[in-house]
């Protein structure tokens, strides 16, 4: 397929004898392509969807809306989580949360990350801890 560019209207070299010979439906016929072919070009062209468009665009928003209803039906949560068992400690005069995480830590675990645990398990504020006082730890 060709393109035509259309670009400003250049001045007439023919003579005015020449131009009256043109008929009147070769005027009208340049007249039209010329119309037609600025109509083509113009970017304020138009679109037009046919029914099998409209169609088309139905099926696939209905397409969509099924795919994505049925994903949401497939969603769960997880399973119930075992309470994890724990043992009270009574923190005895001089002893720090370091030094129980460390009694309470599986040889593989981070000593920092089970002060963390131990914080959070017993909602302390912060890791100070006071003697006497009662905390639960991860039973071994």
């Amino acid at each position: 397929m060709s393109a035509m560019v259309v670009g400003p209207a250049m001045p007439s070299r023919m003579s005015v004898s020449s131009s009256n010979r043109m008929s009147s439906s070769g005027r009208r016929s340049a007249a039209s392509s010329a119309r037609a072919a600025a109509t083509a070009a113009s970017p304020s062209a138009h679109l037009r969807l046919t029914a099998r468009g409209r169609a088309v665009l139905w099926i696939l928003a209905a397409t969509v809306v099924a795919l994505v209803t049925l994903l949401a039906s497939q969603a769960s949560a997880d399973g119930p989580v075992a309470a994890q068992e724990v043992a009270r400690h009574v923190v005895q005069p001089g002893e720090t949360l370091w030094q129980i995480a460390q009694s309470v830590a599986a040889p593989s675990q981070d000593v920092r990350d089970v002060v963390v645990d131990l914080v959070v398990l017993n909602e302390l504020p912060d890791a100070g801890l006071m003697a006497g006082q009662v905390i639960v730890v991860p039973a071994s």
